[in-house]
C-alpha cells in the first residue's frame, strides 16, 4: 500500500496545519509602492475583529476594498465562514486569494482552504484546492487527509496517503493519524477495516511513529471501534508516556466494549499514577457509561462527589452522563433530580437520557410525558429519542401509541432507520401480533438489519411461534453467520415445540461451525468492589455455597407448587441434572452472594448481559418476599424491580 520515502526525507513530528506564516512586510512595500492608496492602518484589524464577533457580512464587504491582506486577515475569515457554515464567504476569499499574487501560492492559506471547506461539506471543492496548489507540503496533503477521513471517503484518503509514500512526501505522525481515521471511515468497503488498521499500524511501526502520542492513542480508538481489545491493549502497554487523552481512550475502549469493570479498575490506575494527570470530561462521562455497565452504583457515588469538587457539574455531557448513570442504576428519583437540576442547559441528549431512564424501568407513560414536555420547549426529536421513546412503548406493552409515534416520525423529518423498524417489530412481536410485525418488515423500503430480524426472533422465541422464527433465522444466519445466539434461540423454540430432531441438527451446526454460546455472566458491587458470576463456573470457589443457598429457596417453592422450568436447557440428560444447571444460572449465584454480603434491608443490585430467563425471573420473585428484600436485575432489555413477590415488569419483559 505503501512506497517507502527516501531516508533524507524524515523529520521530526510537528502541529499539523501549523505552518509558520512567512513574513511579508517587504512584499507588501513593494506594492504599496505602485501608486495605489493605502487602506487605513487598522482595517485588517477590524476585518478580524468583526469576524471574531461573528459580523461575517461587514467583514465581506471591507475586504472588497483591502487591496492587502494580510495573512491572518484570510485565515480569519476562512475560519469564521467555516464555524457561520457559510459557504458563499469561503468562495469569496477562494477567489480573492486566487487573484492575490503574494497568497495565492501561500501553502499555509490551502491548508486553512481546505479545512474551511471539510467543514463545509464541499469536498470537490477541498479537493480543488489541493490539486491546484504549487506548493504541496506536508500540511497541505494532511489537511486532504483530513477532509476525506471526516467526509467518510477513507478509501480516497488511504489512497493519497499511500502516494504520499510513492511521491517522497515525508509522512508525519498526524498523517497516520488521519489515516488510521480514515481506515475506519472506510469501514463499509470491500476490505475489512480491521486488516487496513494492522496495515497502517504495521507502516507506523517500521517508520517509528507507532509509539507516538498521538498514533498511539488513535490505534487505540480504531482497534476499540474495531472491538479488538486486545490489541489497543497492547499499543496502551507499549506506550512510554501517556496523556490524559491516551488513558481516556483505553478505559472508554473498555467501557464500549463490555469490560466495564475494567474500565472503573483502570480509571483508579490512572489517579494512582501521576497526581498531576487530571481527567478530563470525556474520561468523566467514559466512567460514568461503565459505573452502569455493571451498576456500580457505589462507585457511582464516588465519582459525583469527585465531579463536584472538580467543577464537572458546568458540564452539561457529564451531568448527562451523570444522570443516566443513576437511571441505569435503578435511581430513577436522583436521574430525574438531576434533569430537573440541569434546568435551561438541557439539550436533546438530556431529554433522550430521561426517556431512556423511564423506558428501561417499564415506564412507558411517563417516557411518553417526557417526550410530549420536550416538544412543548421546542427541541426536535433526533433520531436516538425515536429509538428511546419506541423502545419505552415496547416494554410497557403500548402498542397503539408506538404506532402513533412511529407514523409521526416524517412530521420531525426523522426518516425511519432500522433501529426504529426493529423497535417496531419487538414493540408489536411482544405483544403478540407477530403477522402485523412481519407484514412491516416486508414493507421496509430499506434492506432488514439483523436487529429486526433479531427482533422477530425474540418475540418468536417468547410466544413459541416455529414458522416465524425459521424464517427470522434464515436470514440471521446469512447477516450474522458467527453469532451463535441466533442457533441457540431457535434451539430453544424447537424445544418448547418438542421438536427434538431439529435441535439437534442445530447443535451439530454449533459444533461443525465452531460456535459457542455467549456464556450468562451477571455483575454486582459490594462494598465498592466488583463481583462477577458466570453460569455454571466451577473455577468460582463461593459457587457451591451459593447453589445450596438457591437450592433451599427452590425446595421451599417447590411445596407451593413450583415447577423449575427446565425446558430451556437444551442438554439431553435427566430432569434432575437440569435442574442442577438452573442452580448455576449467573443471576442466582449473584442475589445468592448479595443475601451472604449484604445487610439486611440494603438493595442487590445485579446486571445480567442476557436476557433474564422465566426460571430465574420466578426464583427471584419469591426470593424477594421470602427474604422481604428489594432486587433489582438489569438485564440486556430493562429494569425488573423484585419486591414482596412481584416484579415491576408484570411478567412482561
Amino acid at each position: 500500500m505503501f512506497a517507502s520515502a527516501p531516508a533524507g526525507s524524515l523529520h521530526l513530528s510537528h502541529p499539523a496545519f501549523g505552518a509558520r506564516r512567512p513574513r511579508l512586510a517587504r512584499c507588501r512595500s513593494s506594492l504599496s509602492s505602485s501608486g495605489a492608496a493605502p487602506p487605513p492602518a487598522n482595517a485588517n484589524h477590524l476585518i478580524q475583529t468583526l469576524c471574531a464577533s461573528g459580523r461575517l457580512s461587514r467583514a465581506a464587504a471591507l475586504l472588497q476594498g483591502l487591496p492587502a491582506p494580510t495573512q491572518r486577515t484570510y485565515e480569519s475569515l476562512l475560519q469564521a465562514a467555516a464555524r457561520a457554515g457559510d459557504a458563499a464567504l469561503a468562495a469569496a476569499v477562494h477567489r480573492r486569494l486566487e487573484a492575490d499574487p503574494v497568497f495565492r501560492s501561500d501553502p499555509f492559506l490551502s491548508t486553512r482552504l481546505i479545512d474551511a471547506y471539510a467543514a463545509l461539506g464541499a469536498l470537490p471543492a477541498a479537493r480543488q484546492v489541493f490539486d491546484e496548489a504549487p506548493d504541496k507540503n506536508i500540511f497541505v496533503w494532511n489537511a486532504l487527509l483530513k477532509a476525506l477521513a471526516l467526509a467518510d471517503h477513507g478509501d480516497e484518503a488511504l489512497a493519497r496517503l499511500a502516494d504520499m509514500g510513492r511521491l517522497g512526501v515525508p509522512v508525519d505522525s498526524y498523517s497516520y493519524t488521519l489515516g488510521l481515521k480514515a481506515c475506519i471511515a472506510a469501514s463499509a468497503s470491500h476490505a475489512p477495516a480491521s486488516a487496513r488498521v494492522r496495515e497502517v499500524h504495521a507502516h507506523a511501526i517500521r517508520r517509528g511513529y507507532a509509539l507516538h502520542m498521538h498514533v498511539a492513542t488513535t490505534l487505540i480508538d480504531c482497534y476499540a471501534k474495531l472491538g479488538i481489545v486486545g490489541y489497543a491493549e497492547n499499543v496502551f502497554a507499549a506506550m512510554p508516556e501517556r496523556n490524559v487523552v491516551s488513558w481516556s481512550a483505553m478505559i472508554a475502549c473498555y467501557a464500549k466494549n463490555e469490560r466495564p469493570a475494567d474500565a472503573i479498575e483502570l480509571f483508579k490506575d490512572m489517579l494512582a499514577s501521576d497526581a498531576d494527570l487530571v481527567p478530563n470530561s470525556i474520561t468523566i462521562v467514559s466512567v460514568l457509561n461503565a459505573c452502569a455497565g455493571v451498576n456500580a452504583l457505589g462507585h457511582g457515588k464516588l465519582l459525583h462527589a469527585y465531579i463536584l469538587r472538580r467543577g464537572f457539574d458546568s458540564l452539561v455531557s457529564v451531568l448527562n452522563a451523570l444522570m443516566a448513570m443513576y437511571m441505569r442504576c435503578g435511581c430513577l428519583e436522583v436521574g430525574r433530580h438531576i434533569f430537573n437540576w440541569i434546568g435551561r442547559r438541557r439539550d436533546v441528549v438530556s431529554w433522550n437520557s430521561l426517556i431512556s431512564g423511564y423506558g428501561m424501568h417499564g415506564f412507558g407513560r411517563e417516557a411518553l410525558q417526557v417526550f410530549e414536555e420536550m416538544i412543548q420547549v421546542g427541541l426536535s426529536p433526533s433520531i436516538i429519542t425515536f429509538i428511546s421513546v419506541l423502545g419505552a412503548c415496547s416494554h410497557a406493552g403500548l402498542v397503539d401509541e408506538g404506532k402513533k409515534l412511529f407514523e409521526s416520525m416524517m412530521d420531525y423529518s426523522v426518516k425511519p432507520r432500522a433501529e426504529h423498524y426493529a423497535c417496531m417489530v419487538d414493540l408489536l412481536g411482544r405483544a403478540g401480533q407477530l403477522d402485523e410485525a412481519v407484514e412491516l418488515i416486508q414493507s421496509m423500503h430499506i434492506e432488514p438489519s439483523p436487529q429486526v430480524w433479531g427482533a422477530l426472533l425474540g418475540a418468536c422465541r417468547i410466544h413459541g411461534h416455529v414458522e416465524y422464527g425459521e424464517m427470522a433465522c434464515s436470514r440471521l444466519f446469512d447477516l450474522e453467520p458467527r453469532n451463535a445466539g441466533n442457533y441457540v434461540l431457535l434451539a430453544d423454540i424447537y424445544s418448547r415445540a418438542k421438536l427434538q430432531d431439529q435441535v439437534a441438527v442445530l447443535k451439530e451446526l454449533l459444533e461443525e461451525h465452531g460456535l459457542e454460546k455467549v456464556p450468562g455472566c451477571s455483575w454486582m458491587e459490594v462494598n465498592k468492589k466488583i463481583h462477577s458470576f458466570t453460569s455454571v463456573d466451577n473455577k468460582n470457589p463461593p459457587v457451591e455455597q451459593l447453589q445450596a443457598l438457591i437450592g433451599e429457596f427452590v425446595a421451599q417453592m417447590k411445596n407451593e407448587g413450583y415447577v423449575p422450568d427446565t425446558e430451556i436447557v437444551m442438554y439431553d440428560i435427566e430432569e434432575e441434572e437440569k435442574e442442577r444447571i438452573l442452580l448455576g444460572h449467573s443471576e442466582k449465584l449473584a442475589v445468592a452472594f448479595g443475601l451472604i454480603n449484604t445487610r439486611s434491608g440494603e438493595v442487590i443490585r445485579i446486571t445480567k448481559n442476557l436476557r433474564l430467563c422465566e426460571d430465574c425471573h420466578s426464583v427471584t420473585k419469591f426470593i424477594s418476599k421470602f427474604t422481604e428484600r428489594e432486587i433489582v436485575v438489569k438485564d440486556v432489555n430493562r429494569f425488573h424491580h423484585f419486591r414482596d413477590g412481584i416484579c415491576s415488569c408484570g411478567d412482561y419483559w
